[in-house]
């Protein structure tokens, strides 16, 4: 049975998840407003990934016969310095997500929940591509800078995801 500490916790990673979809989804407007559509389309698929990390949970939730209890999603930011800062903010946001992950981990070692243990093995393995991908896209838009024909061509390399 799951116990009543990780329920709550895991209905509050449920709202995290969301949440990380609504800011992914507010980058994406601001980089349509830009006109860099590649990024927008990235940001997007990033969006439709993070609502599937939190169905997960909530199927995770009714599969031990526990509630899910959704909870209001914080309005993200809507303006952006440059795509260089998206790119920082996406990799703060996933160091985060890591973090609040490792934390129910631990959550569940303390309980000897080894049915959650092993559902967040999933999301631990997650956050190490998360992280490393939003680190490549980072460090690349920091040698090539904000504006000019290489972000040109990172934008239609962030456009083929997906495809």
């Amino acid at each position: 049975m799951l116990s009543d500490r990780l329920r709550e916790a895991i209905n509050d990673q449920i709202n995290a998840e969301l949440y990380s979809a609504y800011l992914y989804l507010s980058m994406a407007g601001h980089c349509e407003a830009i006109n860099l559509p590649g990024f927008a389309s990235w940001m997007k698929n990033q969006a439709t990934e993070e609502v599937t990390h939190g169905m997960k949970l909530f199927d995770y939730l009714n599969d031990r016969g526990a509630r899910v209890v959704l909870k209001p999603i914080a309005q993200p930011p809507a303006e952006f310095a440059s795509p260089t800062d998206i790119f920082q903010k996406t990799l703060q946001h996933e160091q985060e997500v890591t973090a609040r992950i490792n934390k129910l981990y631990a959550m569940s070692l303390e309980e000897n929940d080894y049915a959650t243990q092993n559902e967040l093995q999933w999301f631990i393995k997650e956050q190490v591509e998360e992280e490393k991908t939003a680190t490549l896209i980072l460090e690349q838009l920091k040698r090539v800078g904000d504006q000019g024909t290489a972000l040109v061509i990172v934008d239609r390399y962030l456009a083929e995801r997906g495809k």
